[in-house]
């Protein structure tokens, strides 16, 4: 399975509850922290949701 690292690049401030909820499963707190995950179709859904507020690269 291949990985992906997502990187937040923009504030969950003003954003509807369930977007901040995605952020902080992904394990997202802060602006330019990065995470590494599988791509596996749960996590590329939650992507999918706040892919206003991130930027997603395949490793």
């Amino acid at each position: 399975m291949t990985k992906i690292l997502i990187k937040q690049v923009k504030s969950s401030i003003r954003k509807p509850k369930n977007q901040k909820r995605t952020l902080e499963a992904l394990g997202l707190h802060k602006i330019n922290q990065e995470v590494e995950h599988e791509a596996t179709p749960n996590i590329l859904g939650m992507v999918e949701k706040v892919n206003h507020l991130v930027s997603v690269k395949e490793i």
